[in-house]
């Protein structure tokens, strides 16, 4: 029989039904039940409770709820399949210069603003007010990662306003509104405000002292022209914009609003959005700056200190906290999964391999939500304590470090806990893995988490007292932590005078020597024996292989699951 024929009885054979049983759906999981993210999670109500921040639960638990809901999982999937969308011009030619986002988007802020992720430690005066805002960022950093851009610099610009109040008084009160409002209209006419930041340019990245944008005072004091471009614009339609351009004194930091009082564009034209990796909800985008009105925040020539002194580390702070936040929705998605099918006649949540990787994974997870909420406490205490504020000029730049690299790993085995449905992008766990990478890149690579390292440990002999002195907290009655401290100071001192080629290999020591000592004092004491023996005795990076067995991984494992 030729291949003619063959194709000819394929044709002219009759067409039967597909029969049902050929496609039953049995042993899949389904999605996740509503649950309350806050009430379920005993290792971030035992650090809300010690802060003091009490008077902040009610609201934690209500967010809990909703971010729990099959309706907020529902607004993040419809925010990120339909991404935002560039108009430059209408259609008479005249230029727009607006992205237009998906209704979900909008909601999704609404909520954020609503529950004061983005202003709360600002606008409280109660004992914890940092711990509780980092609380709400964790928690919105479970259900979706590209409202945290706008959210974060909304957060860490007031400490920069307040320090300039000539310039910054007028917008500080609609930064902190709880209300969000998208109109395009001008800024004294909103019911809150948004805001965008934009430094990185071509032909510098990372190193903005070869920025080229430039400034010209217009003769009105504090008011300056801009003209140049930036490469990374994101959240272009916030309605104030934090920029560096050079002055004849140097790289200088200036405010400029979106729209003028008079409701006219103000010159900052977006050229392109970015076709990014993940993120997909947030729009960020490349613009050209070609005679923006602005005003100069601080001391000409001294953009970059300003900036450091006043936002850096907040925006740092937020981004190990996001990256502890999209950790535990990837433990959690991962344990739904398992605990609902079955393999080689268990389900895959029971089999030995299995409960090692997932009892080595909250491990992670609650060691890292400990070190962020550390320096989140840190920043309560500040003014009324040296050894906080020494340690926050340390500790911010490992927990970013760390956690957001440590989310990827993380991330990745949760992918593997689904199997071949894990890397199918109408799987929830997938938007997931693109989230995962960004925090490492923003606001300062691991590179330039290093340098910040190195540059506070060397610059005073206090901050690397403080920052051994945290690590041996926990070593009383610990002999391994103990040798550990020890050993790390030796590592100090051996690399003091060449320590840049050590960086990352250090943050990681003290990472890693921070974690446990806040596990020792905080964790179940066998729980927290069992971090040390993995990550400081044995010294393994792989997850999924805990020295343990049996009761105490079921244990770790019931301890993680959001009920």
């Amino acid at each position: 029989m030729n291949d003619q024929s063959i194709h000819a009885d394929v044709m002219t054979a009759p067409t039967a039904p597909l029969s049902s049983t050929t496609h039953g759906v049995g042993n899949m999981p389904f999605d996740l039940p509503d649950y309350d993210a806050y009430e379920s999670d005993a290792v971030l109500k035992g650090i809300v409770g010690r802060a003091g921040a009490q008077w902040v639960e009610a609201d934690l638990s209500a967010l809990g709820r909703r971010i729990g809901s099959a309706e907020l999982t529902e607004l993040a999937r419809l925010a990120n399949t339909h991404k935002p969308v560039l108009h430059t011009h209408d259609r008479f030619g005249r230029r727009l210069d607006r992205v237009e986002y998906h209704p979900a988007y909008h909601e999704l802020m609404r909520l954020a603003y609503q529950s004061r992720v983005h202003s709360l430690p600002w606008t409280e005066t109660g004992e914890g007010r940092q711990v509780a805002r980092a609380a709400i960022s964790y928690l919105w950093n479970q259900a979706e990662n590209g409202i945290n851009c706008p959210n974060t610099m909304s957060y860490s610009i007031p400490p920069l306003l307040r320090a300039n109040p000539s310039a910054g008084a007028a917008w500080e009160a609609g930064v902190l509104s709880s209300h969000y409002d998208p109109r395009h209209i001008p800024a004294r006419q909103k019911r809150g405000l948004t805001v965008a930041m934009s430094m990185t340019e071509k032909q510098g990245g990372s190193d903005i002292r070869l920025n080229e944008t430039q400034a010209e005072p217009t003769g009105v004091p504090g008011e300056y022209v801009l003209r140049g471009h930036k490469f990374f614009c994101s959240a272009p339609m916030g309605d104030v914009y934090l920029f560096t351009a050079r002055t004849k004194s140097g790289v200088s930091l200036f405010l400029a609003p979106r729209l003028l009082p008079d409701g006219r564009h103000n010159r900052v034209f977006i050229q392109r959005l970015k076709e990014k990796v993940g993120n997909w909800s947030n729009a960020s985008s490349e613009i050209e700056i070609d005679g923006a009105l602005a005003y100069i925040l601080g001391e000409e020539g001294h953009g970059i200190r300003e900036f450091i002194k006043h936002m850096t580390h907040y925006i740092r702070l937020d981004l190990s906290i996001a990256s502890v936040g999209i950790m535990r929705r990837a433990v959690t998605l991962a344990y739904q999964h398992v605990r609902n099918r079955r393999a080689f006649g268990s389900p895959i949540a029971d089999l030995p391999q299995m409960r090692n990787a997932l009892a080595d994974m909250a491990l992670e997870w609650e060691a890292a939500l400990l070190l962020s909420m550390r320096m989140a406490g840190a920043y309560d205490e500040e003014n009324k304590s040296e050894h906080e504020k020494l340690l926050l000029r340390v500790g911010v730049p490992i927990a970013k470090y760390w956690n957001c690299r440590r989310t990827n790993q993380v991330v990745v085995e949760a992918v593997e806990c689904h199997g071949g449905m894990g890397y199918v992008e109408e799987q929830p766990i997938a938007r997931v893995l693109r989230e995962a990478p960004l925090n490492s890149i923003w606001e300062g690579t691991s590179a330039m988490m290093g340098l910040d390292f190195i540059r506070a440990v060397r610059h005073n002999s206090g901050i690397r007292d403080v920052l051994l002195g945290e690590i041996r907290e926990g070593s009383s009655g610990n002999n391994v932590l103990r040798r550990f401290a020890d050993d790390f100071a030796n590592d100090l001192d051996r690399t003091n005078n060449d320590m840049e080629p050590h960086a990352r290999r250090l943050l990681g020591k003290a990472a890693l020597g921070l974690q446990a000592s806040l596990m020792v004092r905080h964790a179940p004491s066998d729980i927290a024996d069992l971090f040390v023996a993995s990550r400081i005795q044995g010294g393994s990076s792989e997850l999924g292989t805990l020295p343990a067995e049996g009761a105490i991984l079921a244990r770790i494992c019931e301890r993680a699951l959001p009920n």
